[in-house]
């Protein structure tokens, strides 16, 4: 009988680490590389060789190391589908002053899918309350040509969206800094208008929600409202695992 197990472990692991290699070398020809993505692929080549060599490691390796691998393992399983679902319940009131859409990657000068179903949340938004002023933000990272909130403008301006009803911040890096940033161009926008108190919301990926709404109090932001994209099914592995480590390190060190 503990052989039959065995056997059927190594083929469940051998199973379940190809599906997340796959996963990883799938999302790495439609992603800009990240932490998530290399992460989803050392993951699948871990479980991988578990599976392969499953017999020969569980007599050698230390148990406190498997154990420490089936715990990493089930806190993906658990933690991950959270983070999706808390994610996707928007709470817009129709009503604030301006939407931040935060920034993701750009090939050279092509927004992802990603920023792409963002930019369209932003734009059905701005269908119900076309007073909105919309803040595109992001600045210019690995792979790309442009800035993101310049092609995240030229995709709204070409979908309609008025340029007068936009406001570009290009130097952020993070999402921390998307925040820093647009607040600083709103309060000199505001400020302008006479407009001395504003409401806002933001845009993001339903895996994002709880930590950018974490970040905008940081920045100074306070409680937003929000809405959401959905993300990709390809993606979602990978998405989730550097969605982990960064709420890790928002954790520790507040940004």
């Amino acid at each position: 009988m503990k052989k039959v197990s065995h056997i059927v472990l190594k083929i469940l692991f051998i199973i379940l680490g190809l599906f997340i290699l796959v996963i990883g070398l799938y999302a790495s020809t439609v992603c800009n590389m990240n932490a998530g993505l290399i992460v989803n692929i050392m993951l699948g080549m871990v479980t991988l060789a578990y599976g392969l060599f499953y017999k020969v490691l569980v007599k050698k390796l230390p148990r406190w190391l498997i154990g420490i691998y089936y715990l990493g393992m089930t806190l993906i399983a658990i933690v991950i589908p959270v983070l999706f679902i808390s994610g996707g319940t928007d709470n817009v009131t129709y009503k604030e002053d301006a939407i931040i859409v935060l920034g993701a990657a750009v090939r050279g000068e092509r927004i992802s899918g990603a920023l792409q179903k963002r930019l369209d949340v932003a734009i059905e938004y701005y269908q119900e309350n076309p007073d909105v002023v919309i803040v595109v933000t992001g600045g210019q990272g690995p792979q790309e040509d442009i800035t993101e909130a310049l092609a995240m403008e030229r995709y709204l301006i070409a979908n309609g969206i008025p340029q007068k009803n936009i406001i570009k911040e290009e130097k952020a890096t993070s999402t921390y800094e998307n925040f820093k940033y647009s607040k600083e161009l709103l309060n000199d926008y505001f400020t302008e208008l006479g407009v001395t108190e504003y409401k806002l919301a933001y845009v993001t990926d339903d895996y994002h929600i709880y930590r950018a709404g974490q970040l905008a109090k940081i920045a100074g932001l306070g409680d937003m409202t929000h809405c959401h994209s959905n993300t990709h099914k390809s993606i979602i592995l990978p998405s989730g695992l550097r969605e982990c480590m960064a709420i890790v390190k928002l954790w520790i060190f507040k940004q």
